[in-house]
Parts: C-alpha cells; sequence; structure tokens
C-alpha cells in the first residue's frame, strides 16, 4: 500500500507537539526543540513511504533521538556553549505544571540518563524497548534510569517548595 502526502500531513500535525515537547525536554532549549522535532519530521517525511502506519510514531521518535546524539557529538568537538538554553515554555496550555522547573531538573541529567528518562517515562516505553531504541543493555537502562531519577529526587528535593509549586518564592 503506497502511502501518501495526506497520511504523512494527518501524521505529522498530530505527531508535533508531543514530538516538540520531547526535543525541549532533551535540550532545553525552545529554538532548538523545534528545529530538532522539525527535521525529524523532514527525515520521516523522506522516509515515508517505507515507515509502517503503526510505526510511524516511533520511527519519527527514534530520528529524534539520534539527531540530538548527533548535535551533542558535534558540539562536543566545536565547544559550543552550555546544554542548558532558553527556558521559553512551549505549550502554554500543557498540564505538566511547572515546566521551568522540570527542564531545570532534567538539565542536572547527564545526556544519556535524559534520553532513558524521555524515552521510559514521557514516551511510556518498556525498559526493553528504550533498550532496543538506544542500542544498549536491559540492565544499562536500569541502572541508568535508578541513577536519574536518584538525582531528580535529590535536585527536587533541593528546591524550595513555593518555587515548585508556583514557580517563584516568596
Amino acid at each position: 500500500m503506497r502511502r501518501n502526502d495526506a497520511d504523512f500531513d494527518e501524521f505529522a500535525v498530530a505527531a508535533w507537539p508531543r514530538l516538540r515537547w520531547a526535543a525541549y525536554l532533551l535540550t532545553s532549549d525552545h529554538h532548538l526543540a523545534e528545529d530538532l522535532a522539525q527535521t525529524a519530521l523532514i527525515r520521516t517525511y523522506s522516509s515515508w513511504h517505507k515507515v509502517r502506519r503503526d510505526d510511524a510514531m516511533a520511527f519519527t521518535r527514534r530520528v529524534l533521538v539520534n539527531l540530538n546524539i548527533d548535535r551533542l557529538r558535534k558540539r562536543r568537538v566545536q565547544e559550543v556553549g552550555d546544554l542548558v538554553g532558553d527556558h521559553a515554555a512551549i505549550d502554554p496550555g500543557d498540564p505538566l505544571g511547572d515546566r521551568d522547573e522540570l527542564v531545570r531538573l532534567l538539565a542536572t541529567l547527564t545526556d544519556k540518563e535524559r534520553r532513558v528518562v524521555l524515552l521510559r517515562h514521557y514516551f511510556d516505553l518498556s525498559e526493553a524497548a528504550v533498550a532496543v531504541e538506544l542500542g544498549i543493555a536491559a540492565g544499562t537502562v536500569k541502572s541508568t534510569l535508578a541513577r536519574a531519577l536518584g538525582k531528580l529526587r535529590v535536585s527536587a528535593a533541593a528546591q524550595p517548595t513555593d518555587t515548585m509549586t508556583t514557580g517563584r518564592n516568596r
């Protein structure tokens, strides 16, 4: 069955908000997140005839994560600045609460820890699926996730209560 542009358009419109937010959680930069999400959709479109309908989001999600890995490799070689960028909110109607605090907490993690947390908890993948997607052992996913969640607990506990709930100090 040949897939057409209308199928892709429908997929892209539905996937865009989640891809953009996932990219923002990976990068902590609003503009970079949009660029990564857009590039992931472009690469998905170029392979659209090969992408299975039920795996389109998985394919695009993997492209997004790989684009971020490539970006980080290039950044390390070029030494282009720090990971924490613009903390602008992407979707004001997002029910996640204080997005800035979430992004600040995720910024305390290593790139690998952030990818594992994002795939496991934001995309709700199993540990085995995360392992396959990142090309690492399931045990590595478990230990990385445990370490990352421990860091997040410590970082969250260190934040003043008013800042966590309202986003500002009193």
